[in-house]
């Protein structure tokens, strides 16, 4: 099982994650209560290991626009949520990045088309809410065989549930492991990684 932890900026939360097991961490470089500037990104990349990949999460910034932030970050790998193009995701990959492109389950039927992305991301149909949705209804969107990950109201005690009725090839977690908004629980980070991971 594939595990992002997103929504980190801290060296604490991002030591945690990657100590328990993360294969993968999220910065927000767009409005949120997360939301981290390029130079934080710079400060806290080091202490992401070779061979978990740190990510640049966007929400409204046109796909040129991202790969420029996300290249101030030194950051690889660029996630885009919201409507998208088989355009976008050239963009990302003539800037020689990787990206995961986000959508949410009350998209149209054609954003779940495979664009050449490296990871697709199915989120709630309200981001960001914190809420448990129905997970086995992604099995009807036809992903098979494709590297994706499963988002929205994941937490300690439900992601292996959600994970196994959705068939998700993997996971992505930020509300479900913090304290209180924005803030990281280090207890919760590391209960998540494992739970997933088992």
């Amino acid at each position: 099982m594939f595990v992002k932890v997103c929504g980190l900026s801290t060296p604490e939360s991002v030591r945690e994650a990657v100590d328990a097991g993360a294969d993968a961490v999220g910065f927000v470089l767009t409005a949120s209560p997360r939301e981290v500037s390029p130079d934080q990104v710079r400060i806290l990349l080091p202490l992401v290991p070779a061979g978990v990949h740190a990510v640049g999460v966007f929400r409204h910034e046109a796909a040129a626009d991202a790969v420029v932030i996300a290249g101030a970050a030194g950051l690889e790998w660029v996630q885009l949520h919201g409507s998208r193009t088989a355009e976008d995701v050239t963009t990302v990959h003539d800037a020689g990045m990787r990206l995961i492109r986000a959508v949410t389950m009350s998209a149209s039927k054609d954003e779940f088309a495979d664009l050449g992305e490296d990871v697709f991301l199915i989120d709630a149909a309200v981001p960001g809410s914190g809420e448990s949705w129905d997970y086995g209804s992604v099995q009807a969107k036809g992903l098979d065989g494709r590297e994706w990950l499963l988002a929205g109201g994941l937490e300690p005690g439900n992601v292996a549930f959600a994970a196994a009725a959705a068939g998700a090839w993997g996971v992505d977690v930020s509300s479900g492991v913090e304290a209180s908004r924005g803030v990281k629980d280090l207890a919760k980070i590391r209960a998540f990684v494992a739970a997933a991971k088992a």
